[in-house]
């Protein structure tokens, strides 16, 4: 094994023979064990600062690192992508089902997955063009609020704000919606998504600038969604 060493001190290996790779592996390992600001991420690797600047910003144009708010570098949406283990059966059933919805629509749709304590979008369509909602694939967002967050909660054993009686409504309806929740401006509608077992296997939303879905998302695109979903759980 052959390994980088600073002032005699091993810093990452080099076995792969190229230098590049071998960096932006070292610096991936680092910021995965934790968010690292430049002179953190130099001194963990024990690269320059200006190698470490340059790999990290090469990494985060592909989404493989990201920056906090703080200016700090996180693992980005790509390798959360990664992570998740989505079966690509599922990707390849929803993929012209979620396209349809658009067109359908107009509207941005998402694909979820229960991800811990967070949600995961794991597939994604937009249409062509007008202001619409974005959500890159790999984005986590929380469990707390959204209509994706309510049908997780209420098909899920995860500790949730939301009423009882409002989940219970959920699960009667087949869907959720919400208006400025989680985001101003911000409106959907979402539903569950269940393998031929009945397991929850991920949630399918529709969203969108709320001046056009309000006052109820559900009222507008709920019928569509609604066959969507009995489209894509025929083909799992």
């Amino acid at each position: 094994m052959r390994d980088a060493t600073i002032h005699g001190v091993r810093q990452y290996s080099e076995d792969s023979g190229i230098k590049v790779l071998d960096r932006s592996v070292a610096i991936i390992r680092a910021v995965s064990r934790g968010d690292k600001t430049l002179a953190a991420l130099s001194t963990d690797t024990g690269l320059p600062r200006a190698t470490a600047h340059r790999i990290a910003t090469a990494l985060e144009v592909h989404h493989i690192l990201a920056r906090t708010e703080q200016g700090a570098w996180t693992i980005g949406p790509a390798l959360a992508r990664f992570s998740t283990g989505t079966s690509p059966h599922l990707i390849g059933a929803a993929t012209p089902v979620m396209r349809d919805l658009v067109a359908v629509t107009g509207e941005s749709v998402q694909l979820y997955e229960l991800t811990g304590d967070t949600r995961t979008c794991i597939a994604a369509e937009e249409p062509d063009s007008g202001l619409h909602n974005v959500v890159p694939v790999g984005s986590r967002l929380s469990l707390s609020a959204g209509s994706a967050a309510r049908v997780f909660a209420a098909h899920s054993p995860i500790d949730t704000p939301f009423d009882p009686a409002d989940l219970e409504q959920v699960r009667a309806d087949g869907y959720a919606e919400s208006v400025a929740e989680r985001e101003v401006g911000l409106a959907s509608v979402s539903t569950p998504i269940f393998q031929p077992d009945g397991a929850l296997v991920a949630v399918l939303s529709i969203s969108g600038p709320a001046e056009r879905l309000k006052p109820s998302p559900a009222d507008k695109w709920g019928k569509d969604l609604l066959a969507a979903r009995k489209q894509l759980e025929a083909a799992l």
